[in-house]
């Protein structure tokens, strides 16, 4: 198998090894400086800190604004035009650094998924393997998983039994 991985612990040096993907790694690869920049400014956005302060950014425009600290201090009066203008244009980079952040935890999602799924067929054919070498019907064995995966579906659903 051929790509990124750490040698696992069969074998020796020089020796038969085997060659596991671990999630960090391939993540490491594919994420780069901006996919970090968007997961800081999404976990700080996402905090009771970011709507603190945001509170009180507001109070205080809306208290200048409103002449709480003389006529001379009003640079937006009220409707707030500038405010309005610059919370649109945040909520807008927000949603993007948002996207960005789901778009890369898409990605995530796929690499375990694919590291999975590698895991379920290395383990299925050392079973195959493992059972052949015990005698082992795997016709049989096949049968009474599909019984067991069939009870475990109408259990699920409601929709049956289990006949044990």
């Amino acid at each position: 198998m051929s790509g990124p991985g750490r040698q696992g612990g069969l074998g020796g040096p020089g020796g038969p090894g085997l060659r596991l993907l671990h999630e960090q790694d391939v993540l490491a690869r594919i994420r780069g400086t901006e996919d970090k920049i968007a997961d800081a400014i999404t976990a700080f956005a996402g905090t009771m800190l970011f709507v603190y302060l945001h509170a009180v950014w507001f109070t205080v425009w809306i208290a200048f604004n409103e002449g709480a600290f003389g006529q001379g201090a009003v640079w937006d009066p009220f409707p707030f035009g500038l405010l309005t203008m610059i919370v649109s244009l945040e909520a807008i980079f927000l949603s993007t650094f948002v996207m960005v952040s789901q778009n890369r935890q898409a990605a995530r999602e796929n690499v375990r998924a694919d590291l999975d799924f590698e895991t379920n067929v290395r383990s299925e054919v050392w079973s195959i393997q493992m059972g052949r070498a015990l005698g082992v019907d795997p016709e049989e064995v096949e049968r009474k998983v599909q019984e067991l995966l069939a009870e475990n579906r109408a259990r699920m659903t409601g929709s049956g039994q289990s006949s044990s």
